[in-house]
């Protein structure tokens, strides 16, 4: 086939040389025509029409694309020296390619021979790290030159510094050194409750005034405060079993509200709702706009309630009690929706997350000592921490994700932890009995504790919503140690 093919296609070439103007005699010619110049012109036609056959000696080809060429390349431009010829011919290909993988990887990178015919023993660890050929992300044209003086870079975010002392210590005589209370709270209106002996006392954190609310008298005591969530009202239970109903701005009582036989340790405010729980294992639902001392009855605990927290789309409650149960309730249950066991010792420590919906934080006692973290909305079990001492008090930050434990047995320590990594930012220390007591402040900055050491100190340990430092309405400057009463 191939014989017979360059057979045909040889005479007809030998016939355009021979006779290169027989084609022009079948042409319809002009007379002025000559046939020297039909023979050229017949003869540029036929080279157009086997182009592809003929290559124009004196004239060169251009095409479409551009295909960079090593001997116009500066290569010293990149520091880099160029190839070396090959048969005195230049690698086009394989120069700009070694100068691509050198610039973009370094100086010390497998050949592709390496790579196709397997590793060599100097490169054996190309998908290992190595020192001598790591290089800042930024380094690599065209993001940055290592030798540039223009070349600005981000400087790297130093952790944010907690003060390890308090700024201001407040004496509280006849401050309980009882777990299960709760005599510290902190409201809207920056004014600080706390329930010293059968008294309420506020101290307003802006003006450092103090101002006695009341006083139970004969064997009564504080067991617990709490403010509405607009801080004009301040709900106050009672030894013997009572809730009283104050209006902070004119230091008047509204309303006393029974139904428990004992102690009330925790209450806990939602819009117009107030629960409260008791040593006598009761929870109680009480809407203030009612006549009613409680509007339901929440039964679940076998021990005293001494922790309760409403979410902040108030529309589950937490409760903890020293019978090492954590109950979750929604707004119409009169028994728990989720109950969670795990804990060893009472749970008093109970916090909501204001950044992650669903998300509850909740401490044990001594013999437990740990934080735990649950998910409401799925019935997740997600982390535990062991603090190695008695978890009083949890508290999240407003502003960052990041929370505050307060401890007792047997370290007295407050903890600041960031949230999910649990990696401790700072470990205050100050109080020498259990840091019973806390309270955030409404700006979410400082923290406020209690002790059995009859004690309230003040922390600066969260940053501001702006993540820059601000100073605070609570009295900053005003240093030292004064008393509560």
């Amino acid at each position: 086939m191939e014989e017979r093919s360059s057979k045909r296609i040889k005479p007809t070439m030998e016939e355009d040389e021979e006779d290169p103007s027989s084609s022009s005699s079948q042409l319809n010619l002009p007379p002025s025509m000559n046939r020297p110049t039909v023979s050229l012109e017949t003869q540029r036609i036929n080279r157009l029409i086997r182009s592809e056959h003929y290559h124009s000696p004196s004239k060169p080809i251009y095409s479409d694309r551009f295909i960079p060429s090593p001997s116009g390349s500066n290569f010293a431009l990149f520091g880099l020296e160029p190839s070396p010829k090959k048969d005195g011919k230049e690698d086009g290909p394989g120069s700009y390619a070694g100068m691509l993988r050198t610039v973009l990887f370094g100086p010390e990178t497998p050949e592709k021979a390496d790579v196709v015919t397997g590793f060599s023993p100097s490169s054996r660890n190309i998908f290992r790290y190595k020192t001598e050929t790591q290089r800042p992300v930024n380094s690599f044209p065209p993001f940055g030159c290592d030798e540039g003086p223009s070349v600005s870079r981000s400087p790297v975010k130093s952790p944010r510094n907690i003060l390890k002392s308090a700024y201001k210590v407040l004496d509280a005589p006849a401050l309980q050194d009882d777990f299960y209370l709760n005599l510290v709270d902190w409201s809207a209106q920056n004014v600080l409750a706390v329930g010293l002996g059968s008294c309420v006392y506020l101290w307003n954190a802006s003006s450092s005034k103090v101002t006695k609310l009341c006083d139970l008298g004969g064997d009564e005591s504080v067991c617990s405060v709490g403010w509405a969530l607009r801080g004009t009202h301040l709900a106050i239970g009672t030894s013997s079993g009572t809730i009283e109903i104050w209006d902070a701005l004119r230091c008047r009582r509204i309303r006393t509200m029974g139904g428990h036989r004992l102690r009330v340790g925790a209450v806990a405010w939602s819009s117009s709702v107030l629960s409260s729980g008791s040593r006598d294992k009761k929870i109680l639902q009480r809407d203030i706009r009612s006549q009613k001392d409680h509007v339901s009855k929440l039964t679940g605990h076998r021990s005293e309630v001494c922790g309760l927290k409403w979410s902040y789309d108030n529309r589950e409650l937490a409760s903890g009690g020293n019978d090492n149960k954590l109950l979750v309730w929604n707004q119409h249950s009169t028994k728990p929706v989720l109950r969670y066991c795990e804990h060893t010792a009472a749970v008093k420590a109970i916090a909501w997350s204001p950044h992650l919906h669903g998300l509850l934080a909740s401490g044990g006692g001594t013999a437990d000592r740990c934080i735990r973290f649950w998910n409401t909305k799925t019935n997740t079990r997600l982390s535990c921490v062991d603090t190695n001492s008695q978890v009083c008090n949890l508290a999240w930050s407003k502003n960052v994700n990041e929370l505050v434990s307060t401890h007792g047995y047997s370290q007295n320590q407050i903890i600041v932890w960031k949230y999910p990594t649990m990696s401790k930012l700072a470990t205050l220390t100050g109080h020498t009995f259990r840091v019973l007591y806390l309270a955030v402040s409404p700006d979410g900055q400082t923290i406020v504790t209690g002790a059995g050491d009859e004690t309230l100190r003040f922390w600066n340990v969260f940053p501001s919503p702006k993540s820059q430092r601000r100073e605070s309405g609570i009295g900053a400057l005003s240093f030292g140690r004064t008393t509560i009463r």
